[in-house]
């Protein structure tokens, strides 16, 4: 490998050392997210799911945040059909995100006023 002064001669000293971390990084998330498959598969699933809903507003916050759990979604489904043991999220971080992910999703929901179905009460549940 080459020093970055010899190959990179202008610029800051520490951009290349930086540039070669988040080569790193991007490497072993794409091993979590697509070891085995097309480097942008993790996209191009959450891309497939989301075209299935013709008139979805993809900046409405509660999308956003739907996405998000999406992409965590798509990882776990990923790493157990490939049997992968990931080198950045495991599969329990990654289920901890999509739990978030859904209780933001919530209160998203809930600041925008949207009418939630009133809970059942207990005593209400004939037979269960």
């Amino acid at each position: 490998m080459t020093t970055a002064e010899g190959e990179f001669p202008h610029g800051h000293k520490r951009f290349v050392p930086i540039m070669r971390d988040l080569m790193k990084l991007h490497s072993d998330k794409n091993h979590d997210y697509a070891s085995g498959g097309d480097p942008l598969g993790n996209f191009k699933r959450v891309a497939a799911i989301l075209a299935l809903y013709p008139g979805l507003d993809p900046s409405h916050p509660v999308v956003v945040a739907i996405t998000y759990a999406l992409k965590q979604v798509d990882a776990v489904l990923w790493s157990l059909a490939k049997n992968i043991k990931a080198k950045v999220e495991g599969r329990g971080k990654r289920l901890d995100d999509i739990a978030v992910y859904a209780v933001l999703a919530r209160i998203l929901d809930e600041e925008e006023g949207v009418e939630q179905v009133p809970e059942v009460r207990k005593d209400d549940q004939a037979g269960f």
